[in-house]
């Protein structure tokens, strides 16, 4: 019974997973990703980050993580999620549901499978999915009908092992697995001599029907699980493309070059990550967006896009961003140049009360975050941004407005900003809520990119193993870059002049060649001379920290002929 009710529930609800991302194509609710959205925000930030990291080590060694691996981890774990929760209820549904009367199986059924579909439905439209992606009247007849069908697949699936009684005069068949069990005797009709018994063909009919169920639930699989397929498909990371920003590079001039296999300096739009709250980005027109701001102002205002774009001065700064739980070495990191306006040059115009003290941003996904005003007055770097590359900002990115905080991670920059209210008092922003830290300072990182053992370079006659990567410290810049080797001395690199103050610096060591397997560790110090944190310690809360190490073997046969 265990044993059926697990594979019952399973094999329903890989198809149902299947047909509710084969709907996304046709702007359906995906209801497994909306329900995760919701858990993440209810759930301790600690719970959602160990699932969500062990899903990406899982993608990452399966090769399917994909150019988005933080939001292929998320879609991995709510589609397993909702797997999981399948299995639970198909067990329990075995165990619980005795009655063999075919209309109360299919009632009850039905019942499990309507309960499924309102609480995601009720959590769709808390979470505001419905109100975007289509009609609600469609999305609930869409989320609430999938879960009923997987209810009464359910049930069918409970009378094939446990079929009604059809021979009122004749003992009932046992249950599958229970052959063997004494039970009472009961009143039946003599057979005539030779007639198999009639439990044994109760069991063979049992067996053969649940047989048939299971191969039309298996035959939904194939056809559904192409939907499964559709989001877990790319089954490599692309190579990243070589973007040039439309302003010369400030630091064309380097004689130090980046060793082949770094990371792109200047990150693509393309390939810039992102990580956000919802599965799906908001969609704002911006033709009819507006910003208002408002609070313990004296001038409340309530801008235009074009407003924003024409009312003030613009400034242009090269940008590095990178998110709180980035892993050593991660992709979770990106360089840009960013356009907008300095948000002390709005605050100007608003005039803030002396009472105001914080800046209260909300965004269209339910985002929200807190920017201290003195610090906005103090810095012109902190701006609301519009553009990109010099062009408008992606809808995915956060269009048509997000600020740009220096020397923060991106869990306190709020995209598809909707409303700025000023407020006296502190509030815990989105992820501050869940125990992320409460400032998010950037930390000082270095990260190899790559050991070049295929551009060996030549010179005064000894091989030269070139390798590199980056370093990043927030606002902070970096003053020092060092490499060790096997355990050795810690010896400098050199470094690229960076794109500005706000960015990573690509560094390079030319290691002396040396066959065999060899570890290679980086540290960095940055611009006030302080050495980055050495001790290992996991994202959460306050971002990873340790010495990154990549190992390299080290062939005779990659040496170019002295």
């Amino acid at each position: 019974m265990v044993l059926t009710g697990l594979a019952s529930g399973a094999l329903l609800s890989a198809p149902l997973a299947g047909l509710f991302v084969l709907g996304a194509r046709a702007s359906l609710v995906v209801a497994p990703f909306t329900v995760f959205d919701w858990f993440s925000r209810v759930l301790p930030g600690r719970l959602v980050l160990f699932g969500l990291s062990l899903a990406l080590r899982l993608l990452r060694g399966l090769d399917l993580a994909g150019a988005e691996p933080a939001r292929t981890a998320a879609q991995f774990v709510a589609l397993t999620s909702l797997f999981v929760a399948g299995l639970v209820v198909g067990l329990l549904f075995f165990i619980l549901v005795r009655n063999r009367d075919r209309g109360r199986i299919r009632l009850y059924g039905l019942i499990v499978g309507g309960v499924g579909g309102v609480f995601a439905l009720v959590v769709t439209f808390i979470e505001g999915t419905g109100a975007h992606t289509t009609e609600n009247a469609l999305s609930a007849i869409w989320i609430v009908g999938l879960f009923v069908l997987w209810g009464f697949g359910l049930a069918r699936l409970r009378q094939a092992v446990y079929p009604p009684e059809k021979w009122r005069d004749q003992e009932a068949p046992a249950p599958l697995g229970t052959e063997g069990i004494d039970r009472p005797d009961t009143t039946r009709v003599e057979a005539p001599e030779g007639t198999p018994a009639p439990v044994a063909q109760a069991r063979v009919l049992s067996r053969r029907s649940f047989i048939v169920e299971m191969g039309g639930v298996v035959a939904t699989i194939v056809v559904a699980g192409a939907g499964v397929g559709e989001v877990l498909r790319t089954r490599t990371t692309p190579a990243l493309e070589t973007a040039k920003a439309p302003i010369p590079f400030p630091n064309a001039g380097s004689p130090v070059k980046p060793v082949p296999g770094t990371r792109p300096e200047y990150t693509a739009v393309s390939d810039h990550y992102r990580v956000d709250i919802n599965f799906e980005p908001p969609s704002l027109s911006g033709a009819t967006w507006r910003l208002p701001i408002d609070g313990q102002v004296s001038n409340p205002l309530s801008l235009t896009l074009d407003q924003i774009r024409s009312g003030y001065k613009s400034q242009d700064l090269f940008v590095t961003l990178a998110c709180i739980s980035n892993p050593l070495g991660g992709t979770l990191i990106g360089t840009t140049l960013w356009t907008g306006v300095p948000f002390r040059d709005i605050l100007a115009q608003v005039r803030p009360l002396p009472s105001a003290n914080y800046a209260h941003i909300t965004a269209a996904d339910g985002f929200d975050e807190v920017v201290e005003i003195a610090a906005a007055e103090a810095d012109p770097r902190i701006m609301l941004v519009y553009e990109w590359n010099r062009e408008p900002i992606p809808e995915k990115h956060g269009y048509p407005l997000r600020i740009y905080i220096p020397d923060v991670y991106g869990m306190k920059q709020p995209k598809w900003i909707t409303g700025i209210t000023l407020v006296p008092d502190f509030i815990n922003g989105y992820w501050v809520a869940l125990g992320w830290d409460k400032t998010a300072t950037m930390k000082t990182a270095s990260v190899i990119d790559t050991v070049a053992t295929d551009s060996i370079d030549i010179r005064g006659g000894r091989a030269y193993v070139p390798i590199g990567g980056i370093a990043h410290a927030g606002d902070r810049g970096i003053s020092k870059v060092e490499v060790q080797v096997d355990g050795g001395e810690w010896q400098e690199a050199e470094l690229r002049q960076p794109l500005s103050q706000l960015t990573w610096v690509l560094w390079r060591y030319d290691w002396p060649f040396a066959e065999g397997n060899h570890t290679f560790a980086v540290r960095a110090t940055d611009g006030q001379g302080q050495l980055q944190e050495t001790e290992s310690q996991p994202s959460f809360p306050s971002a990873a920290t340790g010495i990154y190490e990549r190992t390299a073997e080290i062939l005779p046969s990659i040496t170019p002929h002295l």
